[in-house]
């Protein structure tokens, strides 16, 4: 499709990250206007706040591939408005856009499955993407956040990558602090090529350091951890599936000291004077098809601190309908809002994978529907709407302070780096 010169559309993305980029990019090379609405000060969502910070190159390139997409002509920002808070999704149908794309990701935590556990949280128990958002920003000179406490012999409960990263973190931080106390300064990306490089440089161990470490319980087998996207499609393929994944958690056993508990499911909490101090587990029966709970297995696991990362979900959106805490959408092929013509969400949002290649993939897809099967039918916007349209946008924009020049906003607002400050973990 081509419409270039031909018809006027103008299509609202909320979230500019890694979904919503590349919808911009589908759009915007067959000269299609955008609205970019983000809920940060710049649209680079877990690229910035959930990719823990080693991952410094990577995190620059994503970065780089975005700021480059929303620089463009075609390209309208507005930062710091998230839809259901600084503008309503009724209100947002009343601006007339050509179309509506979700690209809002997922930034809710699903709760751990046992009763009124959250209440419990910051007394004992945090969530992976609070935690992670710490960890990346804690270094920064004007950071004003929640704070988080780090405790030896923790629980961590979860078993995809994101999992596997907290663990990291954990045991990271707690062996850097000791370092410290000994008056030994490594950096972050020295001791991301493996604590037990810099431990054995230094001929010390864990027992040295006082640390017993950190535990990842997971309700299945190793084997079955959601940790590459290899096809299984094929006993050949499961067999390398499984052999690949085994091999990655032992990788990072093995680099950053962590233990591992499979087949334990939590079912119950253990509380003393109104703080969490440990966890129920039940022994399961898994295989690749099933995975059951066995009565009369439990066993109590006793911890200053349960850290859960069991995945995330996207948060609810009022005037939007939901099911089981997820959009409800038409197909899995068009990915268009139950009850809207108009309205599509991409990205992490409606498929629940987190990675950046899986969120990049479904946002080109659903984007390439659009312009073959729905915009190329869509009536083009008229004159004075797409006038309406840019001055709402404009009257956000000076509310929030933005100045119009994407590029500028972006050199300014880029969080200073640790690697910037020479400084350590």
């Amino acid at each position: 499709m081509d419409n270039k010169g031909s018809k006027k559309h103008f299509v609202a993305v909320f979230g500019g990250a890694v979904a919503g980029s590349e919808v911009v990019n589908q759009l915007t090379v067959q000269g299609i206007h955008c609205v970019v609405f983000d809920q940060n000060i710049l649209p680079h969502g877990k690229i910035e706040d959930g990719l823990p910070k080693w991952h410094s190159k990577q995190r620059d390139t994503e970065e780089s591939h975005i700021n480059e997409r929303l620089n463009h002509p075609l390209v309208q920002f507005v930062p710091q408005c998230k839809l259901g808070r600084d503008i309503s999704f009724q209100e947002l149908m009343q601006w007339n856009f050509s179309a509506v794309v979700l690209a809002t990701g997922a930034w809710k935590d699903r709760s751990l499955p046992i009763l009124d556990i959250d209440n419990y949280t910051g007394k004992g128990l945090y969530y992976q993407n609070p935690f992670v958002y710490w960890y990346n920003h804690k270094h920064e000179p004007a950071f004003t956040g929640k704070e988080f406490e780090i405790k030896d012999d923790a629980i961590v409960i979860g078993g995809g990558l994101a999992s596997l990263d907290v663990a990291k973190i954990l045991m990271m931080e707690m062996v850097t602090a000791k370092l410290k106390q000994r008056g030994i300064v490594v950096s972050l990306f020295e001791m991301n090529h493996g604590i037990h490089k810099v431990l054995a440089k230094q001929n010390l161990g864990l027992d040295d350091l006082g640390i017993k470490g950190c535990t990842l319980y997971y309700r299945r087998r190793d084997e079955d951890m959601p940790l590459s996207h290899l096809a299984a499609d094929t006993p050949e393929h499961i067999a390398r599936a499984k052999l690949t994944r085994q091999k990655i958690l032992n990788n990072y056993m093995n680099k950053f000291l962590f233990r591992f508990q499979p087949c334990m499911a939590p079912v119950d909490k253990v509380t003393e004077n109104e703080r969490l101090t440990g966890i129920v587990f039940r022994r399961t029966d898994a295989d690749e098809k099933k995975c059951v709970e066995i009565p009369g297995s439990e066993i109590t696991v006793n911890t200053p601190l349960v850290i859960s990362s069991i995945g995330s979900l996207p948060e609810p959106i009022e005037g939007i309908t939901s099911s089981n805490s997820t959009f409800k959408i038409e197909s899995e092929v068009s990915c268009k809002l139950i009850g809207y013509e108009n309205v599509f969400i991409v990205g992490n949002a409606v498929t629940g994978k987190g990675n950046i290649h899986d969120s990049s993939h479904h946002a080109k897809q659903i984007s390439q529907w659009m312009l073959e099967h729905f915009l190329i039918n869509r009536q083009p916007l008229t004159e004075e709407t797409i006038v309406d349209i840019m001055n709402r946008v404009k009257q956000l924009q000076e509310q929030k302070g933005y100045n119009g020049n994407y590029s500028d906003w972006a050199k300014i607002h880029t969080p200073i780096r640790l690697e910037q400050l020479g400084e350590s973990l």
